[in-house]
């Protein structure tokens, strides 16, 4: 049976025509639809089914509106829900005292039902925001378990992107692919890039030494696992933006734009731009970082590196943002320099 990845709306309202037009009308649109005629019935029907929004009108038997409101924030604390409340009162104090009782908007009847539509589009754009924050937090720490890289190297590596991304918004050539959600994205899911090393064995990810070069294509296969499991993810919540970019960031980071990368030999414009902006910020970490092989490379030097791998390793689009915001990198190897003096992983860019 096939995962329904919808999102699930509650419709409540003790007028069975209300109810009809209403959850006509957001199937239509694509939503999966409950409906309760009271407030009772309302938190049988969220204590069994996963439901983002609820719709409810205002006066109803049982328990009405208000006390719903109430009810949902006492009791459903793992995952916010996001609330409409729909009354055919109006005055500014009863507004005010709607939104008190945990209701987070109002819509007067009569109401057109485009607007509710935009409504729970605005619903679903908070709750998305907290959806995302908490797996990206759950899967950076379940990569930082698995590695010995410090918490700093991921914090430089998505202030480095972000700068990046930033400085090729300006470039006329991706003033439509890059603004400021990919900017936002990209800052918020470039720390998964490694998330995939949570599958790979101890005795390869964890090796002081040089890998072999069986060893080398197990530790490889870091980026199919991370796609693998941003995958998974993504059939859950099939429309989470920030999901999609960090598995094209997980699985494609180390691809190089003359196609001489893993894991598929992917080259030029074939890579996802997210991704091809990450290869830079993590290599540039790489050099510019104590390794258990080498002390950390001046920024000169590292920026030496980068400049002459433009066209090989490099988009050459990203390595020209690269040179325009250089110094800025520099300032946040000060700002984020490890606070434990201790050799990251041999392996953290392999």
């Amino acid at each position: 049976m096939s995962l329904d990845t919808r999102i699930s709306i509650l419709v409540v309202d003790d007028d069975d025509i209300a109810i009809e037009m209403i959850q006509s009308y957001l199937t239509r649109e694509g939503f999966l639809v409950f409906t309760a005629s009271n407030g009772r019935e309302a938190i049988e029907i969220l204590e069994e089914n996963d439901i983002q929004i609820v719709v409810t009108d205002w006066e109803m038997p049982v328990m009405n509106g208000l006390e719903l409101c109430r009810e949902i924030r006492c009791r459903f604390t793992d995952h916010y829900i996001y609330c409409i409340l729909l009354t055919s009162r109006g005055r500014n104090d009863e507004i005010v005292e709607g939104m008190a009782s945990g209701a987070d908007d109002f819509m007067v009847k009569p109401f057109n039902p485009p607007e509710l539509l935009a409504r729970i589009n605005a619903g679903i754009r908070l709750v998305g925001l907290e959806t995302r924050d908490l797996v990206i937090f759950a899967m950076a720490r379940l990569a930082e378990s698995r590695d010995t890289e410090t918490g700093q190297h991921l914090e430089r590596v998505r202030q480095y992107s972000k700068r990046l991304a930033q400085e090729m918004a300006r470039l006329p050539e991706f003033a439509q692919a890059i603004d400021g959600e990919f900017i936002r994205l990209i800052y918020q899911t470039s720390p998964l890039h490694d998330i995939g090393k949570v599958g790979i064995p101890d005795g390869v990810l964890l090796k002081p030494g040089k890998l072999t070069h069986d060893e080398f294509e197990i530790m490889k296969k870091h980026t199919i696992i991370g796609a693998d499991t941003l995958d998974a993810a993504l059939k859950k919540f099939p429309k989470a933006k920030f999901l999609r970019m960090a598995r094209d960031i997980a699985v494609a980071h180390h691809e190089k734009w003359d196609g001489s990368g893993y894991p598929f030999g992917l080259s030029g414009m074939e890579i996802p731009l997210s991704a091809r902006i990450v290869a830079v910020a993590d290599v540039y970490d790489a050099l510019t970082t104590r390794r258990i092989y080498k002390d950390a490379f001046s920024t000169d030097y590292a920026e030496q590196i980068i400049l002459e791998n433009s066209g090989k390793h490099f988009d050459p689009e990203v390595v020209k943002a690269f040179e325009l915001c250089k110094d800025d990198f520099v300032q946040f190897i000060d700002q984020y320099s490890d606070e434990i003096d201790e050799p990251a992983n041999y392996h953290a860019t392999v």
